[in-house]
């Protein structure tokens, strides 16, 4: 049996954005999992809620956690753990090249640092096997030294815990709505686009879901969904119903690459600033909402349709990206 610790305390609200739905002609609803978990909050906290859990059955004293040096993921699994009296080991991977050193310094990285997290470093952005490797090869540094570790991994090698947590998603929305027509998500490791998409269909929905390439090529995302689908099936019985045509990605804000900001990103970000006076960050919402905009103005998303754009988080990344920002307005 999964065990689950509960990090989201209550259902995040799901908001209606109204001078946007105004706007695009259709029922722009937004789903704030900004809000979700403690320091800055996000989408990660609910994917953590059953890794964590399985940590304290299995009587870790020390967390492990690799992801990209403004990792949101590993952020807040430091915050967690400390609120569990346990060590967290924070595994930072080169994914973005060519960044000045506040990037390595501030936000998501300054925030981990504050929460007394280990700091690790791990020179391959794409490998992901080899990032569980070193966090595998720390781990039996700990156990060695009598300690307990827990790794969380992120290769595909391992049973998708986390997107368990949208799974719950999926049903809370439902709970707080009569489901939507339309759902838009960032897609990059996967957990969070294939959780909310089986919750949906295991619900008894039949709504689209849209995921927004945040990391690499729909040509390579689609089948990764896929794979995560099926891994889930054995965690969650009823992600059997998804099939393939299910499983939508799109990419044509990905470029110029993670987290990275194109045209549609940047669009993205002040339009959801200066009509609703909500932010989004640089590496997945601005993407996600961009995608938004993008099938509304093309008429994939229909004038008049109900739409819940998940609002992942990840706004402490905003400060790394100062520079950038600064010239954008």
């Amino acid at each position: 049996m999964v065990q689950e610790l509960q990090i989201v305390a209550d259902p995040t609200p799901l908001v209606k954005a109204a001078r946007l739905s105004q706007e695009l002609g259709v029922e722009l609803y937004i789903k704030r999992d900004d809000l979700a978990g403690p320091t800055f909050g996000g989408n990660k906290s609910r994917q953590l809620e059953y890794y964590f859990g399985d940590a304290l059955a299995n009587q870790a004293d020390t967390i492990l956690i690799t992801g990209a040096v403004q990792s949101n993921f590993a952020r807040l699994a430091a915050a967690i753990a400390k609120t569990q009296g346990m060590h967290a080991i924070v595994q930072l991977e080169e994914r973005v090249a060519d960044k000045p050193e506040l990037y390595r310094t501030s936000g998501n990285v300054l925030l981990s640092s504050l929460l007394g997290a280990e700091i690790m470093s791990y020179p391959d952005g794409e490998d992901e096997a080899g990032a569980d490797a070193a966090l595998q090869a720390r781990a039996a540094e700990l156990q060695k030294a009598g300690r307990t570790p827990y790794v969380i991994h992120l290769s595909e090698d391992h049973p998708p815990l986390g997107a368990l947590g949208y799974v719950d998603a999926a049903h809370e929305i439902m709970a707080q709505s009569h489901d939507f027509d339309t759902y838009v998500v960032a897609s990059g490791s996967g957990s969070t686009h294939a959780g909310l998409l089986a919750g949906l269909r295991g619900a008894g929905s039949a709504a689209k879901v849209i995921g927004s390439c945040v990391r690499r090529g729909a040509e390579a995302q689609g089948p990764r969904i896929r794979r995560i689908i099926n891994r889930l099936t054995h965690l969650y019985p009823e992600a059997a119903n998804v099939t393939d045509g299910d499983i939508i990605v799109w990419d044509d804000a990905l470029a110029p690459g993670y987290g990275k900001l194109g045209p549609k990103s940047k669009d993205a970000m002040l339009r959801m600033a200066r009509t609703e006076g909500l932010h989004l960050d640089p590496v997945y919402t601005a993407k996600s909402f961009a995608a938004v905009l993008a099938h509304v103005e093309s008429g994939a998303i229909p004038s008049g349709s109900r739409v819940c754009f998940v609002h992942t988080g990840g706004l402490a990344a905003l400060f790394a990206y100062h520079h950038e920002l600064a010239n954008l307005i």
